[in-house]
């Protein structure tokens, strides 16, 4: 294995990494820093937590140990771009532990604290400047920074910059910083839109990747809970209850959410802490420390605030909500399995974030283990009582309906038309076995009827419904509707119905 003594970095940078017992580079270090040190534009794509800031922490300190020049003032020799507050102040702190024995000035600059102590570090000028997009614009458009005189530029997690929207910040920064100069990109994962932006700013740049994209950590024990989405509170106080967890970290899609879970949580009566945009930096700050030294055992987190989350002891990695651009999920659960040890990734999945999981799986190439834990269907309906006879179908009738074959018309021995439900096969009842409802008689054709007493009660159950008349011309009833021989309409029931071609309407 190779030693960092032997990539050729400068004795105060090996020294001080003797004293921080690092010894062996990481692969990424390993092929990284070789062409950083030649002078060459790089891409650098490694899983979180495989040392990529001292990938270009290194070669960087060793360059300005090697060209020691003191900075004009309001300058920055080299410039560090980061997306979160956290991420910038662990740059930082690299760039001071690694350079301990070099006299090097090393500033932040970043958001939710004032301005004004910034300002006033900028004022003689540093070598190294670690700053988020949007205070690194507030400071140069109140001129208190000029970029004229960058020499080496990173761009740290440039996937996650795109994501929170910062390419139209970088572009403006980098419009600002001299045409010769020393380009490096760094990131978890690196989608198309990325090398698109990496090709515009870079020169030649080399590409080192020693994992794939898609690739999730080995010893990183993943599974899927199919929940339904108002059951993932009280599920993940249930797995935090039971799991055997040093510390856990919750990840949420929005801030609110972050909020809710944390509210969630408490009400089960478990501690937890949020750490979110929308928190003060000493907020922050404060909640970090205390997840770092084990005072707080459940961190709940969006992507950005986590990206700055660099905690050894993280044994279990929750997504309350799955992520929806598929990368993140790798770098959500690179938080845990860090250092060489392993852990537990657990991801709920409701109804609407199925097409997320697909995609998730489709990146990774390799299906994910389901646990459902929906809520249980409904008990099927109970069948319907056997009829008590056993008879699955209606009796047919024992007889034809008087007055011939059903799709005939006919008339029952007193000389009354037949009923209107003896349709095929069904046995027709006498008129006089039945009442009317509303005590309204039917109206019969006249002609067929003058013979009959007038007011005889027709068919009584509301709207009479006609036989079928597609073998006979009997004439639809006055009030009738077409009626098939199945019983379905063929027809709009229209009042007054269709008088039959041989019968003429009363004047």
């Amino acid at each position: 294995m190779i030693s960092f003594s032997e990539l050729g970095l400068a004795e105060p940078i090996v020294r001080a990494l003797t004293e921080e017992r690092h010894i062996t580079p990481t692969p990424i270090q390993a092929e990284a820093i070789p062409h950083v040190l030649s002078g060459r534009d790089l891409i650098g794509i490694a899983q979180t937590g495989t040392g990529k800031t001292a990938a270009f922490a290194l070669p960087i300190l060793d360059r300005l140990a090697r060209h020691p020049a003191r900075p004009l003032p309001k300058t920055a020799k080299v410039l560090i771009l980061s997306p979160t507050r956290e991420l910038s102040g662990q740059i930082q702190e690299n760039f001071t532990r690694f350079g301990r024995h070099l006299r090097l000035s090393v500033a932040l600059a970043i958001g939710g604290v004032p301005m004004g102590r910034q300002i006033r570090a900028l004022a003689p000028g540093v070598d190294v400047l670690v700053a988020t997009p949007g205070r690194l614009m507030d400071l140069v458009e109140n001129n208190a920074l000029k970029l004229d005189q960058v020499s080496v530029f990173v761009l740290d997690e440039a996937d996650q910059m795109l994501d929170m929207g910062f390419v139209h910040a970088i572009r403006a920064i980098v419009r600002r910083l001299p045409a010769k100069r020393h380009s490096l990109f760094f990131s978890a994962t690196m989608p198309s839109a990325i090398a698109e932006l990496a090709g515009s700013m870079l020169h030649n740049p080399v590409t080192v990747a020693v994992t794939p994209v898609a690739k999730t950590a080995d010893k990183v024990e993943q599974r899927v809970m199919l929940v339904d989405k108002q059951s993932k509170p009280a599920l993940l106080a249930e797995l935090l209850a039971a799991e055997p967890i040093d510390r856990a970290l919750v990840f949420t899609r929005t801030k609110h959410g972050a909020d809710k879970v944390v509210r969630a949580l408490e009400k089960a009566g478990l501690s937890a802490e949020a750490i979110h945009g929308n928190k003060s930096q000493n907020q922050r700050d404060r909640v970090l420390a205390a997840f770092r030294d084990g005072t707080v055992r459940t961190l709940v987190a969006t992507d950005i605030a986590a990206r700055g989350i660099d905690v050894t002891g993280v044994s279990h990695v929750f997504n309350f909500d799955l992520p929806n651009v598929a990368e993140s999920y790798v770098h959500r659960i690179g938080r845990t399995a860090r250092a060489g040890r392993e852990g537990i990734a657990i991801s709920f999945c409701d109804s609407e974030e199925r097409a997320f999981l697909k995609a998730i799986e489709r990146l990774i190439r390799m299906q994910l283990p389901l646990i459902d834990r929906r809520a249980q269907a409904q008990a099927a309906p109970a069948p319907l009582p056997a009829d008590p006879q056993g008879r699955s179908e209606p009796a047919r009738p024992a007889r034809r309906p008087e007055g011939g074959r059903s799709n005939q018309p006919g008339r029952s021995r007193d000389g009354r038309a037949q009923d209107g439900r003896g349709h095929e096969g069904r046995e027709s009842r006498p008129h006089d076995a039945r009442k009317p409802k509303d005590g309204r008689a039917s109206t019969r054709n006249e002609s067929n009827s003058a013979g009959a007493k007038a007011g005889r009660s027709g068919e009584g159950r509301g709207a009479p419904r006609q036989q079928d008349v597609r073998g006979g011309g009997m004439a639809a009833s006055a009030s009738g509707a077409d009626i098939g021989a199945v019983g379905f309409m063929r027809t709009a029931p229209a009042r007054g119905g269709q008088p039959d071609a041989r019968v003429r309407r009363p004047r």
